[in-house]
């Protein structure tokens, strides 16, 4: 069985919703909210150690209300994982990111349990139920041209089998990357000559760009959480759709990759989980059966009766990541458009005259930021060629810092 759900941030929301409408009593009849309801506070925790040897990360936040934009990091804790070897693991808080994170490289080893603790700056104390690493499955990523609901384009599909049949609990996440680059790029730029007779109708130089302009690339994280269990299935066996690119779109212009990640859940992660989207709905929020409290493994150390959201999970991860071009799989095909339509502007570099774009030329020129950027000139600047900002520097719609896995 097959379950998406929204990126955690959902969890917050979630819960904000569920306190409402219990606190609301009955909600079975049409209930307005009110921002006079009790809140409480609420420890919320999203933590997973993997076998992968790294620095491993905790985040540690709070509940907020409905009209707020969001939660407020926990700061002051004093947070550590512990194994049944009694090995301590110390996280520290990093600055801006809100995520606790491990002073050293460490990883999840099979055959022992690991607990988080957490005390925070108020000497409140929680912890989880000890956890145990799950089985190692390896992942295969695919990309494969398909025609969906009469669309042509890529489904990039998941594969992996277990035959020993322990893994059957899956988490999927992944990472996009595409190569961007400007069709109608220009090494140079125009810059108003400081020795201009008149600086308010300014003569231009041509000078070389600085930076990289031309070649960018975007990363985007996938806006689901994937789930999917083979319980009842007659083998452990995964064979999962996970993201469909319509040929016609752009991030497939150039180069594409992307990195699947698969994690090993236990039953009572993935039930977590599975709960979670659940509570999500909208329908199940109202519904004559209220959902209740969706308690995960941890717990208040000093008062039993506190709620605590979130899970502690130790999951095994294996990840893939593949790359192609266009016309690996689109032989005959046209290429995608560019983001924007790279129609190209001419101005005429006069001033008093109807028609002059002496003033256009002189505010884009002038502008950090402008709509459109230099292409050429013609006939010794009686006018001017510009097109639009994306379509002359990659860096208005993406970032020119080449990822360190990136392989042309």
């Amino acid at each position: 069985m097959e379950l998406i759900i929204r990126p955690l941030r959902l969890l917050y929301k979630t819960f904000v919703l569920i306190v409402l409408c219990l606190s609301a009593g009955s909600c079975t009849e049409q209930y307005v909210f009110q921002n006079n309801s009790t809140f409480e506070s609420i420890l919320i925790v999203q933590a997973n150690i993997t076998n992968e040897l790294k620095k491993q990360e905790i985040k540690i936040t709070r509940s907020y209300r409905l009209e707020e934009d969001g939660p407020t990091f926990e700061k002051g804790a004093h947070v550590y994982v512990t194994d049944s070897d009694k090995n301590t693991f110390e996280f520290e808080l990093e600055d801006f990111s809100g995520l606790y994170v491990s002073k050293n490289d460490f990883q999840a080893i099979p055959g022992k349990s690991y607990r988080l603790n957490i005390i925070t700056k108020d000497g409140k104390s929680y912890s989880s139920a000890a956890q145990t690493l799950t089985t190692v499955n390896q992942v295969q990523v695919e990309p494969k041209v398909q025609t969906i609901d009469g669309i042509k384009g890529v489904q990039i599909e998941v594969s992996s089998y277990d035959p020993e049949a322990k893994s059957k609990f899956y988490r999927y996440e992944y990472e996009e990357t595409y190569k961007v680059i400007s069709p109608s790029w220009s090494p140079d730029k125009l810059k108003i000559d400081p020795a201009s007779p008149n600086p308010e109708q300014p003569n231009y130089l041509i000078v070389p760009r600085e930076g990289e302009t031309r070649t960018c690339f975007t990363t985007k994280k996938s806006d689901d959480l994937i789930l999917l269990s083979t319980v009842g299935s007659s083998e452990d066996r995964i064979n999962l759709p996970i993201r469909f690119i319509d040929m016609k779109s752009p991030i497939l212009n150039e180069r594409y990759s992307i990195i699947v990640r698969q994690y090993i859940q236990n039953s009572e992660s993935y039930t977590y989980y599975n709960t979670l989207k659940s509570l999500s709905t909208s329908s199940s929020l109202f519904s004559q059966v209220q959902p209740g409290f969706n308690y995960g493994n941890l717990k208040s150390d000093d008062n039993p009766d506190e709620k605590v959201v979130g899970y502690f999970e130790v999951s095994s991860v294996s990840s893939k990541r593949i790359f192609f071009n266009f016309r690996d799989l689109f032989v005959n095909d046209p290429y995608p458009p560019f983001y924007v339509d790279c129609k190209s502007i001419e101005l005429s570099n006069c001033w008093p005259y109807k028609g002059c774009g002496g003033f256009t030329i002189y505010s884009l020129v002038k502008s950090p930021m402008p709509e459109s950027v230099y292409l050429g000139e013609q006939d010794n600047f009686q006018t001017v060629i510009f097109v639009p900002a994306p379509c002359g520097d990659c860096t208005r719609i993406s970032s020119n810092i080449k990822p360190l896995f990136w392989i042309d």
